[in-house]
């Protein structure tokens, strides 16, 4: 046994002038031990791309994970996919990596880039098995996984950006390594990295990419519990029951609102000190407990969460934001998104009377929505969650 956990992340932006990507990446998890992450690109661009590339990776994803053998699942791609009018062929490439029991990972390829794998702060040449299946040559590689070990996974619109402009035959797999070995021993999440270098490749294709690019990093790390507690139990009663058990949890504490942390330093006997500086001008400020890693306001704090996690799962547009500053808000960021893997979440039920407030927008006037939205989101960002209700 380990606790070791995969930390998934992607991104990819379509080719010049065209609505759709014609890169798919797809993400199964058969149990919290087990992932099977798969990067398709389609011939071409556009509609038919997309079409191509959704189908390779739901197909093998999907039958891989209910343990059909790759034979099988190539098969199902040549006998499904639909053969292009122009072309007269149906194409995608594909790239899987099957992640097993967090012990080992199952590298599989064809006519993607290869996947590169960064440990211990440099490129390390894993060894590739050549197979030949319905006249594909596929390479397979085992390799059994270590802390940190970072794999990235991309379609061919990264080792071609810049052709023609920057450099003259596109971005080199070694100089892609290098970059990737300056970024990976900082500690960014698999989201963050894969971002980094996708923004990297539309840089160097002038911001007018000439083929769908897409970037997916799986990183190898520890498991990290973190705990929230936020507003009050509904009973008084419970209070005590809460904290114990909230305080009792293993991992980081946060706190969220006033009259909770007011029941936290209580049952601390620890004084609550406010900060009366206002690091942003839409987020209160925090406060400080002794024995509690950060101390928030509640509802306004957590909305503001909420906003950036939604946009974190589509295109991290606001990370030089929550990654730099200091409000309680992007604390609450930096501690969920980037370093936790487990999230306990302890919500008390007690209505606050401020917050029912018709002007209010609705989602104000309901605590529990923000909890489940927010909760949604952390489980899309591949976090453990869990949440109790006093």
């Amino acid at each position: 046994m380990n606790d070791l956990c995969a930390d998934i992340g992607y991104k990819s932006i379509n080719h010049h002038g065209e609505q759709l990507c014609g890169d798919h990446v797809d993400v199964v998890e058969s149990n919290e031990k087990t992932s099977i992450v798969v990067l398709a690109d389609g011939l071409g661009s556009g509609v038919k791309a997309s079409i191509l590339s959704t189908l390779t990776s739901k197909i093998i994803s999907t039958m891989m994970a209910e343990g059909i053998p790759l034979e099988e699942c190539v098969a199902t791609i040549a006998a499904t996919l639909p053969v292009c009018s122009v072309r007269g062929v149906a194409y995608s490439t594909f790239t899987i990596v099957h992640i097993k029991n967090n012990e080992t990972a199952e590298v599989i390829q064809y006519d993607n880039p290869h996947v590169i794998l960064i440990r211990d702060g440099s490129n390390y040449d894993y060894p590739k098995t050549e197979m030949n299946i319905g006249g594909k040559k596929i390479y397979k590689s085992v390799i059994k996984l270590c802390e940190d070990d970072t794999f990235i996974l991309m379609s061919d619109g990264c080792p071609h950006a810049g052709i023609g402009t920057s450099y003259n035959f596109g971005w080199k797999r070694e100089e892609i390594i290098s970059f990737m070995e300056m970024l990976v021993p900082v500690g960014y999440t698999a989201k963050t990295l894969s971002t980094i270098l996708v923004d990297e490749c539309n840089k160097l294709y002038n911001d007018m990419p000439g083929d769908d690019t897409t970037a997916c990093v799986i990183r190898i790390r520890k498991r990290e519990p973190m705990n929230l507690l936020f507003g009050p139990p509904s009973n008084r009663d419970d209070c005590d029951r809460m904290m114990s058990l909230f305080f009792s949890k293993e991992g980081k504490h946060i706190v969220c609102g006033g009259t909770t942390s007011s029941i936290a330093a209580k049952y601390l006997g620890k004084p609550l000190r406010a900060s009366l500086e206002f690091e942003a001008s839409d987020v209160p400020p925090i406060a400080y407990i002794d024995g509690v890693d950060l101390v928030t306001e509640g509802v306004i704090t957590i909305n503001k969460v909420l906003t950036y996690a939604k946009d974190y799962l589509v295109g991290n547009e606001s990370y030089e934001e929550w990654s730099m500053k200091r409000d309680g808000a992007s604390l609450i960021c930096r501690l969920l998104f980037e370093e936790a893997t487990d999230i306990n979440f302890y919500v008390g039920r007690a209505i606050n009377p401020a917050h029912q407030n018709p002007d209010l927008p609705i989602r104000f006037s309901i605590k529990m929505n923000l909890v489940e939205e927010l909760s949604d989101c952390l489980r899309k960002m591949g976090k453990k969650i869990k949440v109790s209700y006093f």
